[in-house]
């Protein structure tokens, strides 16, 4: 009955993993690096389907979108990366500690101030100036627009990031500052697995990617957090 069950979600996720992931691509004209929204639907398959559906619908709907965008070369180490990060999330989340309520909402206050800083840090000195948006899909076409980036749009997008996190943990589930902070760490897999791909197999200078890969989790972060805290509230209020 479960693995019944968990097909039919497994396939949602993927397929969410990929059309988020080809669906939206933010480029940098001045590094000539994207990044794109896919690991927001990767953290979300883990935190709201577990380490199982989460390595799967992470490994193989990342891999598909790399695919369908043309980096064929990318797609075998997409697979692994992807789905150890899922994976690793999931596990994370299915472990947390236990701690008291004031504990929580420390932690939360923390992974918010983190979140701030890195969100901060890197936006300022790697995104800003003007970039390309993109937005659309492959087989249907895409529109793009130019957006100027700035040490306050980075302090907002932050400071908005950081609040959201605080005010879930306080409002909603306390435990959010421990998911957000899991979140960071599973990323990290991917940051330093696309390093060492890149420099040891494909030869590239894989210290460039970094900045572009670290925002991709910051982004992931952004989305999934604050979508899992409300659907985890909606799904709550509903049994009632």
């Amino acid at each position: 009955m479960r693995l019944a069950r968990d097909i039919p979600v497994t396939a949602f996720y993927t397929s969410l993993v990929t059309v988020a992931t080809v669906a939206f691509t933010i480029y940098v004209p001045a590094t000539r690096g994207y990044f794109n929204v896919g690991e927001s639907a990767v953290f979300l398959a883990a935190l709201l389907g577990g380490a199982r559906i989460g390595a799967f619908a992470g490994g193989v709907g990342s891999m598909l979108a790399d695919l369908i965008l043309g980096y064929y070369l990318f797609a075998p180490a997409t697979l692994v990366i992807k789905g150890l990060e899922g994976l690793l999330l999931g596990v994370l989340v299915s472990r947390r500690p236990k701690l008291r309520e004031r504990e929580w909402r420390l932690l939360s206050v923390v992974a918010s101030v983190i979140v701030f800083s890195l969100v901060l840090t890197v936006g300022t000195l790697f995104y800003s100036g003007s970039s390309e948006v993109s937005i659309g899909l492959p087989w249907i076409g895409s529109h793009s627009f130019v957006v100027e980036l700035s040490f306050a749009f980075w302090a907002l997008i932050g400071g908005a990031v950081a609040l959201a996190v605080a005010y879930a943990s306080f409002s909603a589930r306390q435990e959010v500052g421990y998911i957000t902070i899991s979140a960071l760490v599973s990323g990290s897999v991917m940051v330093v697995g696309y390093f060492l791909y890149e420099q040891l197999f494909l030869g590239y200078a894989a210290i460039a990617e970094v900045p572009f890969n670290i925002g991709q989790v910051l982004v992931g972060v952004t989305i999934a957090i604050p979508a899992y805290a409300s659907l985890k509230v909606i799904s709550r209020r509903s049994r009632q």
